[in-house]
């Protein structure tokens, strides 16, 4: 059977030598990781590529480098600077957990004590745990189901196999050494056991791999099918009174959550009137496609003649295109040319 004394040994060398240089690292059997940098790192992972955190990493961590930092921040900074990186419910919790960790005087060294913080589900506190804490935690993403699958030839599709997949990563995970074990895995199955043409002959568990053997790697995770996704329409205003352009902060709760926006309805669960009085007309029509449903977006064009009923006026020159999240950029963008008519 295998197990950590035969899994670890062989994938930690090849991690020693070809460990991925990020950001929020340190450098394999280098010092403990910040756990505050841990922490952010893997909430801004979830749902996102490596490619398109590492900016926000940076700057967030410039601008807050403490957790005590952020924890102080106001909730609008934080959710501008968040803007593009999607599921702004991550940037609320973020907030939360922030300021949680600031009450408690520390980031929990334990799975369980992170588990008990806002936002930090299963995966994140393990994360933390094993890769700030040394802790032996098993640590399971994608790239590491992906991985596991292949090792042991797993045939039931995901997300069915889960279960199974986490029992068997647990069978791997070593006492010494496990933050750089779950990095690892992780670089393994973004480096080498990649999700097309996986480069079997250069892995250094190529010896061990059930998948490998049987000539299916490439197969492998299998899925199960995914419906598909449902459509939702909705109308959004672009409520213009001479240079400036109607802006609203959404609710808190909900998609896009607290940030700002321009005013909308029909798509996201309310059924609101447009904001003000004007002769409204429409300029396109723009699609987005969320994790749960695809959008059409029927953009709308107006000049207030009165005052409007929700938002604030912003002079078009200090709308911060990049504070806006991605459904509201592409409103923007594709309204610069009857903006300018």
């Amino acid at each position: 059977m295998r197990d950590s004394k035969v899994i670890a040994p062989d994938l930690l060398a090849w991690y020693d030598r070809h460990a991925r240089s990020l950001p929020w690292r340190v450098p394999p059997g280098g010092p403990p990781a910040d756990p505050y940098r841990v922490w952010l790192s893997e909430v801004m992972l979830q749902q996102t590529t490596v490619a398109a955190v590492k900016a926000y990493f940076l700057r967030f961590t410039s601008l807050w480098p403490k957790v005590q930092d952020l924890a102080a921040a106001e909730d609008a900074q934080v959710m501008a600077e968040w803007a593009g990186l999607g599921y702004y419910a991550r940037a609320r919790n973020l907030l939360a957990c922030a300021r949680a960790v600031t009450a408690l005087g520390g980031f929990p060294d334990t799975r369980q004590g992170l588990a008990a913080l806002p936002g930090i589900g299963p995966y994140t506190s393990a994360a933390i745990a094993a890769i700030a804490f040394n802790r032996a935690e098993t640590v399971v993403d994608g790239n590491v189901e992906r991985v596991v699958s292949r090792l042991f030839a797993v045939e039931t599709p995901l997300p069915h196999s889960k279960p199974e997949l986490v029992a068997l990563a647990d069978g791997l995970t070593p006492t010494a050494r496990p933050g750089d074990f779950a990095q690892a895995m992780m670089d393994l199955g973004a480096t080498i056991c990649t999700p097309r043409k996986p480069a079997c002959g250069i892995c250094p568990l190529m010896a061990v791999c059930d998948a490998r053997a049987q000539g299916i790697a490439a197969d492998l995770p299998r899925k199960a099918p995914k419906p598909p996704k449902p459509e939702r329409q909705g109308v959004v205003w672009l409520g213009r009174q001479g240079n400036a352009l109607l802006l609203e902060r959404r609710p808190d709760k909900g998609l896009l959550g607290g940030t700002r926006a321009f005013p909308s309805a029909g798509w996201d669960g309310r059924d609101l009137p447009p904001p003000g009085p004007a002769d409204w007309r429409p300029i396109g029509q723009v699609r987005h496609v969320f994790t749960h449903f695809a959008l059409d977006l029927q953009v709308m064009l107006g000049d207030l003649t009165g005052n409007p009923t929700r938002g604030e006026l912003v002079p078009l020159d200090r709308i911060d295109r990049d504070g806006l999240p991605g459904l509201m950029r592409k409103v923007w963008d594709m309204a610069q040319g009857p903006l300018a008519a």
